[in-house]
C-alpha cells in the first residue's frame, strides 16, 4: 500500500483567486496594517457574496425579522454579539489564508479578528439591501 502524500496548501492558487484591491498603505511590511491591506481586504472582497449569504442564512435560520427602519442596527447587533456568527465569519476569511498568512494571523489573532469583523460588518451594512433580498 503506497504511503499517503502529504497535502500541500496551494498558496499561489489561493493568492491568484483574490481580486486586486488598490490601496496606498504606509504600513511597513510584516505589520498588522500591511496584513489588513494585502490580505484581509482582498479576501473579504473575494468572499463578499458568501459573507452576505451566510448572514442572510443566519437571519433566516434564527427567525430574525429585519425591520426596514432598524435593519442596520439589527445587523450590527447580530454581528457584534452573536459568537457563532462571528466565528463563522472569521472562518470564512481565515480559510482563504496561505500558510504564511495563517502563521502571521495566529501571532496577531485578537487584533486581526477585531479588524476583520469590523470590515465584515461594514460590508454587510453597506449591502444591507442585498442581505434582506437574500433572506427573502
Amino acid at each position: 500500500m503506497p504511503s499517503p502524500t502529504p497535502s500541500v496548501r496551494p498558496d499561489d492558487a489561493l493568492r491568484a483567486l483574490r481580486p486586486q484591491v488598490p490601496a496606498e498603505t504606509t504600513d511597513a511590511e510584516g505589520t498588522v496594517g500591511a496584513f489588513l491591506h494585502a490580505t484581509l481586504r482582498p479576501v473579504l472582497k473575494l468572499q463578499n457574496d458568501l459573507l452576505l449569504a451566510v448572514v442572510a442564512d443566519f437571519v433566516r435560520d434564527h427567525h430574525i425579522s429585519l425591520r426596514p427602519t432598524d435593519q442596520h442596527h439589527q445587523l450590527s447587533e447580530l454581528l457584534t454579539r452573536n459568537t457563532k456568527l462571528r466565528y463563522t465569519v472569521v472562518g470564512l476569511v481565515s480559510g482563504q489564508f496561505t500558510a504564511d498568512e495563517y502563521a502571521f494571523y495566529r501571532q496577531h489573532r485578537a487584533e486581526l479578528n477585531r479588524r476583520l469583523l469590523e470590515m465584515a460588518l461594514r460590508r454587510v451594512l453597506d449591502q444591507a439591501d442585498s442581505v434582506v433580498a437574500l433572506v427573502g
